[in-house]
């Protein structure tokens, strides 16, 4: 199967810098360089759907605008991208979301695709009206999608859970097609919920080691449970014409980051409960020395963001060879990003797609012939 490739809608700001924030720590103040209006949004959306991006990722948080509402209006001006919506399961009732999933199926043409994220800050939570800890939340995750799951199986659902009660639940009109279910964690917990009701597991941009430690340990889950998953990753990317001038603009995103800014958010997020984030810090320790921590892949960006902190950099070739080795591990599909998200679409989309094409590791959704001279750079 040709490798899927997905782009984010930075719903929190964008720039020429890195906009922090994320997992508890609020967005930074590039975020207002290019605020996250329904047009700007649109334009990236029109271009990765163009370059041939399947998808693109919304957030979720205080950080950042809704993504339900945000992908709904954003839906209106593309055709054929797929929104991978992130939802909190304990913002909403499992019948009500798999109401408005349905919904979203039938206005946009079937272009749904879930990220359900559980919540690894207590504290944010809390701010939105979820006193569970982590690992109950986890719970109430497995019983709101076995719920979901269910009601979209066309049936009418009864269920007594330990965190969540429904009784003859029902949909007036199943979802065609019913949405994918993109799932991420680190935890045991997570793993075991991953396995029971995932699609797609997602992992952050960890070493390729240590990625295809998890790709066996969900793939044993799911074995035990009779299922088989596909697997993705996410990663930022910053690819040039040449390896030098992919590594002069990381250093440049990295001279704009302010000390006072880094101590604050490595402080913020070492208090996080996750799992997948504490992960991320340890690839870096907070320290600007020996961010490639291998060979073109740089854990800059999480000095000063949330989530995702880890960048695929180099030329067009070596950033190729890298997207190749994560697939020889199992890796399917690749939630990517860049700053500003619009013009980094173009560079890899006119700069890594087609290598991939040309070795036939990847195809155009559209079943477009792509080159790097076919689509001229428009930013």
């Amino acid at each position: 199967m040709p490798l899927a490739f997905h782009w984010f809608l930075p719903t929190n700001g964008d720039s020429r810098h890195v906009v922090g924030g994320g997992h508890g720590t609020p967005a930074t103040a590039s975020g207002r360089d290019r605020p996250p209006t329904v047009a700007y949004l649109s334009q990236i959306a029109r271009a990765a759907e163009d370059l041939g991006f399947v998808g693109a990722l919304t957030p979720t948080g205080a950080w950042c605008e809704d993504a339900w509402l945000t992908t709904a209006m954003v839906s209106q001006h593309t055709e054929r991208l797929k929104f991978l919506v992130a939802f909190r399961p304990g913002s909403v009732s499992p019948t009500l979301a798999a109401q408005m999933a349905s919904t979203f199926q039938r206005q946009t043409g079937g272009r749904l695709l879930l990220n359900v994220v559980t919540g690894g800050e207590s504290h944010e939570q809390r701010a939105y009206g979820d006193f569970l800890d982590k690992d109950d939340r986890y719970r109430r995750t497995g019983e709101f999608l076995e719920i979901v799951r269910g009601l979209w199986d066309g049936k009418t659902v009864g269920l007594k859970g330990e965190h969540l009660r429904v009784e003859d639940a029902t949909l007036a009109r199943v979802p065609d097609p019913v949405p994918e279910v993109y799932f991420g964690g680190s935890s045991p917990i997570a793993g075991e919920i991953a396995a029971q009701y995932a699609d797609v597991y997602l992992t952050w941009g960890e070493p390729p080691a240590q990625v295809a430690e998890k790709i066996a340990w969900i793939r044993g889950l799911a074995a035990k449970r009779g299922r088989t998953l596909r697997f993705g990753i996410r990663l930022h990317v910053i690819t040039r014409d040449t390896a030098a001038e992919a590594w002069a603009e990381a250093n440049r995103l990295l001279d704009g980051f302010d000390p006072g800014t880094v101590e604050s958010v490595q402080a913020g997020l070492a208090r996080s409960e996750s799992e997948g984030q504490r992960r991320m810090l340890a690839l870096h320790g907070g320290s600007r020395d020996g961010l490639e921590i291998r060979p073109n892949l740089w854990a800059g960006i999480g000095l000063v963001r949330g989530g995702a902190g880890t960048a695929l950099v180099g030329s067009h070739d070596e950033v190729a060879e890298r997207i190749k080795e994560y697939a020889a591990l199992g890796i399917e599909e690749f939630v990517l990003s860049g700053y500003p998200h619009l013009e980094e679409a173009y560079w890899f989309g006119e700069g890594v797609l087609p290598r991939l094409a040309e070795e036939g590791v990847w195809q155009h959704p559209a079943g477009q012939r792509v080159t790097a001279a076919q689509v001229p750079f428009a930013v």
